[in-house]
């Protein structure tokens, strides 16, 4: 059998990437097993959420914004060699893999449907975003279907720099969204979820900045 690491014993890219995926069935796994332990003790008992609440509401599109974040990584792996954008990749990757498991798994334990006949965003108190969809994208933030075509076709600065502008709007977008959950949810669990999100995701975009001005660009 050969050895999967290399000289230095660093696990190769993709060997990272599949450790992210499975990492996000782990995390599903625990946030089942974690609210559901939360869920007999009678002195934090909470009320389970209804359909058309935030707390589903959040559940729900967060889940397909954090799919479309984990989509972009793979793309940007295969355009470039550059280790910051692809580490960055990779990060934002499992993170929000992970986050959509604990999502999709409250949903399950919920017995709520994952997707509303009502469209996307309809949870939000006064229907109000501070960052609207973009034509032929689903919610705020999030890329069109020809934006990551256009992706899947650059290779290099070009690609690192549109995956970066991407990456910056649709973490405004997530940013607008966890932060309504963190005023409107009432379950204590997916609310401090939401502030870690605002937090998390904040920091990155700071972050974005520098890498896209360290490449002679910008946010959009």
């Amino acid at each position: 059998m050969t050895d999967s690491t290399d000289a230095q014993g660093r696990k190769p890219a993709f060997g990272r990437w599949l450790i992210a995926a499975a990492a996000g069935l782990v995390v599903l796994v625990l946030a089942l097993s974690f609210l559901a332990v939360d869920s007999d003790r009678n002195d934090m008992a909470i009320d389970v959420p209804t359909a058309d609440s935030a707390d589903a509401g959040f559940a729900r599109d967060m889940a397909v914004h954090h799919q479309q974040a984990v989509e972009m990584a793979y793309i940007v792996r295969d355009r470039t060699t550059d280790e910051d954008v692809r580490r960055l990749a990779y990060d934002i990757a499992q993170t929000q893999a992970n986050q959509r498991g604990m999502l999709l798994g409250w949903l399950d334990l919920w017995k709520l449907p994952v997707t509303s006949p009502d469209g996307y965003m309809t949870w939000m108190q006064g229907g109000h975003m501070g960052h609207q969809p973009k034509d032929g994208s689903l919610m705020p933030g999030m890329a069109t279907n020809t934006e990551l075509a256009r992706l899947g076709t650059l290779n290099g600065s070009q690609a690192e720099v549109l995956y970066l502008q991407l990456m910056y709007d649709h973490h405004m977008g997530g940013v607008d969204m966890a932060r309504a959950c963190a005023r409107q949810c009432t379950v204590p669990q997916e609310r401090k979820l939401a502030q870690g999100m605002v937090d998390a995701q904040q920091s990155e975009m700071e972050l974005m900045a520098g890498m896209l001005k360290e490449r002679g660009s910008a946010p959009r």
